[in-house]
């Protein structure tokens, strides 16, 4: 049955459609500002400790002139710290004497890359093996097994870094501390997973632990 019939009438009148539209607008406006204001809020926690001024760190120093002294004599110089890129990236030049390095392993969550500043590396990432020189770079996805090792006799320097930085500066610090020194490979496998990376297979030499 339709309005006539049973008498009942539906009046839209210019009023009614005007509050209607003012209504969806209000809506609109509203929505908007959550958007923007989550953005904002997502935008001030992403550059809360990002680095804004820029700044250089002197060849053989360390970003907080706090180099760390681990696996068996390496020593870490930070470049760029997980904090200057609100977890962006991790750099830190590695000089090593001691031939080897560490076991096959893989990242959850981070790309790595090494540029050799001297000496000279064996590389490792997936089923190739890289013999790594002076100049030379390479890149190790994410989820791909890979592990390097130092060769010949003499210093050896590589630029290494994490992107995104994941929780690897962390890890490294925990190791010069000592605090692995006295667990077993179990333990040390739980610690690896607890900063995003695990085991998958041996060296390519000589391990450094």
């Amino acid at each position: 049955m339709d309005n006539l019939s049973t008498g009942s009438f539906d009046f839209v009148t210019p009023k009614t459609k005007f509050m209607k539209r003012s209504s969806f607008l209000k809506l609109g406006l509203a929505f908007g500002s959550f958007v923007i204001s989550s953005f904002k809020i997502h935008a001030s926690a992403k550059t809360k400790h990002q680095d804004s001024k820029g700044f250089k760190v002197d060849a053989g120093k360390d970003r907080f002139d706090k180099s760390i002294s681990l696996f068996e004599g390496d020593t870490f110089y930070t470049k760029v710290s997980t904090n200057d890129t609100d977890g962006g990236m991790y750099v830190f030049e590695s000089t090593r004497i001691k031939e080897g390095g560490p076991i096959l392993h893989t990242h959850y969550y981070t790309n790595e890359w090494w540029y050799v500043l001297q000496g000279e590396f064996l590389i490792k990432v997936g089923d190739k093996t890289y013999n790594a020189k002076a100049g030379d770079f390479v890149f190790g996805p994410r989820m791909v097994p890979h592990t390097f090792a130092k060769i010949g006799k003499g210093e050896a320097k590589v630029m290494i870094c994490h992107q995104p930085a994941g929780k690897m500066e962390e890890y490294f610090k925990k190791i010069s501390e000592g605090v692995a020194t006295n667990m077993s490979e179990a333990e040390r496998n739980d610690l690896r997973k607890e900063h995003g990376f695990e085991k998958v297979g041996p060296p390519l030499s000589y391990l450094k632990q």
